[in-house]
């Protein structure tokens, strides 16, 4: 179990991330077991749907058992929709290779770069917008970094750096920190944005080397969290993030619109309220990104309106995400 005390400092029993990385689980059969719907198994789809399933024990331990429309489960589970070829549904949802820059660049918006960090997450999510992203080929972190801060230093309008990815907190944190020993020559660079789902699904990943970098950082420090339900958050994770704020960093949470998970004003504003009790504000709510194998997952746009405005009727506006869609080729996210 994590504690919240001063940043660094974990319970000694805290196990290794690493350990528990290793351990997640990876076969959709040991996965239903788990969750008491073993008898489901033949209604899932071979290979599952070219998507590898991956998911940590302790986020499985949050699972509803017995329940197949369980929201955590719902997330990570292959379905058999996901093979359908539905029209406006391709592999690049969101333009990211037209917007490369370099080895793991992506330079979308004015002032801030992207870095393709990791190929690699702790949990395989079914509407993940980059399951066809060719990692093989753009991760930033190839070559100490060479490419990616190359591009930074002949860029002196990039203010932010964004790491993604995959999840770049899947790094080891001495890779983490080989970064941003390239970055301390670029006094343009200010500020540097994680988004990251390990906090959420990973929580022990948030031990005392990573504390101990975060908190020594120069940077304006900003972690954008990615939950999509209050059910994903137990005791681990709010330790987790009281410990990220102890070191510094503003915690921001984006979400996705997904049909059958969240899509109820009431599910919506359960997740704001756990998110601030655990000290993150609400920043996006995702239209989702079309992506070949998500479509059972969309929500119509008159739809997600109608829960935003219910939302905010329930919430102070400062718990309300900005309902948003990623639109290739403009400037920024668009407002719905």
């Amino acid at each position: 179990m994590i504690t919240a005390s001063p940043v660094g400092r974990l319970s000694p029993t805290t196990p290794d991330w690493r350990e528990l990385w290793r351990d997640a689980i990876t076969d959709v059969n040991e996965l239903l077991h788990c969750v008491g719907l073993g008898h489901l198994a033949d209604r899932l789809p071979p290979g599952d749907a070219g998507f590898a399933l991956r998911v940590p024990r302790g986020f499985v331990a949050r699972m509803r058992p017995g329940d197949p429309r369980d929201p955590l489960l719902l997330q990570v589970l292959p379905q058999l929709a996901e093979l359908d070829q539905v029209p406006g549904f391709v592999a690049d949802a969101v333009g990211d290779l037209a917007a490369r820059e370099a080895q793991g660049v992506l330079h979308k918006y004015h002032g801030r770069a992207l870095l393709i960090a990791s190929g690699s997450c702790a949990v395989n999510c079914r509407y993940c917008f980059r399951r066809h992203f060719p990692y093989g080929e753009e991760i930033a972190a190839a070559g100490q970094w060479r490419q990616a801060l190359a591009h930074l230093r002949d860029d002196p309008t990039i203010s932010e750096l964004i790491l993604s990815g995959g999840d770049p907190l899947a790094l080891a944190t001495p890779k983490l920190e080989e970064l941003t020993r390239g970055l301390a020559a670029l006094p343009h660079v200010s500020r540097l944005r994680i988004h990251t789902r390990l906090p959420v699904v990973l929580p022990e990943r948030i031990d005392p080397s990573f504390l101990a970098w975060l908190d020594a950082l120069p940077l304006q420090k900003v972690i954008v969290l990615h939950a999509n339900h209050a059910n994903e958050f137990d005791e681990h994770v709010d330790a987790a993030c009281a410990t990220l704020r102890q070191a510094g960093a503003t915690l921001l949470n984006q979400s996705v619109l997904l049909r059958g998970i969240n899509d109820d004003a009431g599910t919506l504003a359960a997740l704001s309220e756990r998110l601030f009790s655990a000290g993150v504000l609400p920043y996006y709510l995702h239209q989702l990104d079309r992506v070949q194998g998500a479509a059972h997952f969309e929500v119509d746009d008159a739809r997600a309106l109608a829960l935003v405005e219910a939302v905010r009727g329930r919430l102070p506006g400062y718990l309300v995400p900005r309902l948003v869609r990623e639109v290739a080729g403009d400037g920024s996210k668009r407002p719905l």
